[in-house]
């Protein structure tokens, strides 16, 4: 893969390997074109998409369009030739809708496929009037390749885009999967065995987390194992990471210090992964780590659980308010993916 990059919010250019920049670099072949912003949890899930769409082009020229957080996934994918950054403008930006109007309708896309089917990215089809369009595989009113499943919205997202692809032609869509580069244990202070614990969430929704005091006691049953407790989270997550440290002084805390690659690695190495219904989760699942995610009533795992390699890879514990799930229900659930005795 190219290490092209595009900021589709300005006038596009593309940054070639050896740091020049050239506009509208030109490509032989098809060009095609991928949509998927955001989130987090929905960018991993659509890792297999991104597999069969990459099989289904094997000549083909795809750039990803995305959103800033998301590039260095994309890259590392390998299934892009380049990134284009969504800076997301507001209507109201008219400079910046014009530059993204340009970037759409310059590029001759020969094929769209609409991976997030929002209100936004639907918007995006209707700046490609007036003149030819591309072919376009998603649910904007009058795409080519309409994904017309009145079930749509009550299946996973996996499913909903491995049959959205089916209905532009193309079938086969494995299971997510990423991985991280290799690392060197020792640089984050740890040795095998140990358990990845994502106990953050996003911070407008706090019923999707189980109590950071949950957390601690289940990292202590885990050290009474001799399995290192490794957490990880953002700065803005210090609280919940603090309050679990303290609880159980031999868990090792990488606040601040792991990418989304990082978790990858870290969590490929990992016996086991427990955490919240959050982005990382999907990372820890589709790096391939055996998995237990715990819900709540604010999302439905059968629309959006993470989904990792193999059959059994990833445990659902579900409890209506989290604040009722027991330390002892998700124990058993650790003994028994991990065959531990009582």
């Amino acid at each position: 893969m190219n290490d092209d990059i595009i900021n589709s919010g300005v006038d596009p250019v593309v940054a070639t390997a050896d740091g020049e920049v050239a506009a509208n670099a030109s490509v032989t072949g098809k060009r095609i074109l991928v949509i998927k912003l955001s989130a987090l949890g929905d960018v991993i899930l659509a890792m297999g998409p991104f597999a069969a769409i990459r099989a289904a082009h094997p000549d083909a020229h795809i750039t990803v369009l995305t959103t800033r957080p998301y590039v260095d996934l994309m890259k590392a994918s390998g299934f892009f030739d380049a990134v284009a950054i969504d800076r997301r403008p507001k209507l109201t930006q008219v400079r910046e809708i014009l530059a993204l109007r340009r970037f759409l309708r310059s590029s001759n896309f020969d094929r769209v496929y609409d991976l997030q089917t929002s209100d936004r990215s639907g918007f995006y089809y209707k700046l490609l009037w007036p003149g030819g369009k591309p072919e376009w595989s998603g649910i904007a009113r009058g795409c080519s390749h309409p994904h017309a499943n009145i079930e749509r919205d009550s299946m996973h997202s996996i499913d909903r885009i491995a049959d959205q692809l089916a209905f532009a032609g193309i079938s086969n869509v494995p299971a997510p999967h990423i991985a991280g580069p290799d690392i060197e244990l020792d640089r984050f202070g740890l040795r095998s065995p140990f358990v990845l614990i994502c106990p953050g969430g996003a911070p407008h929704r706090p019923a999707k987390r189980w109590p950071a005091e949950r957390f601690g006691l289940l990292a202590k049953k885990l050290a009474d194992y001799r399995l290192t407790p490794v957490l990880i989270g953002t700065d803005k997550e210090s609280e919940v990471l603090g309050k679990i440290d303290s609880m159980c002084p031999k868990a090792r805390n990488l606040m601040g210090r792991t990418g989304f690659l990082d978790i990858a690695s870290i969590a490929a190495r990992s016996v086991l992964a427990i955490g919240n219904d959050t982005g990382p989760m999907h990372i820890a699942a589709a790096a391939g780590a055996p998995s237990i995610v715990l819900f709540s009533r604010e999302s439905d795992p059968k629309l959006s659980a993470p989904r990792g390699i193999g059959e059994n890879a990833v445990s659902i514990i579900r409890e209506s308010d989290l604040r009722e799930l027991t330390v002892t229900r998700v124990m058993e659930e650790v003994r028994r993916r991990l065959d531990l005795d009582e």
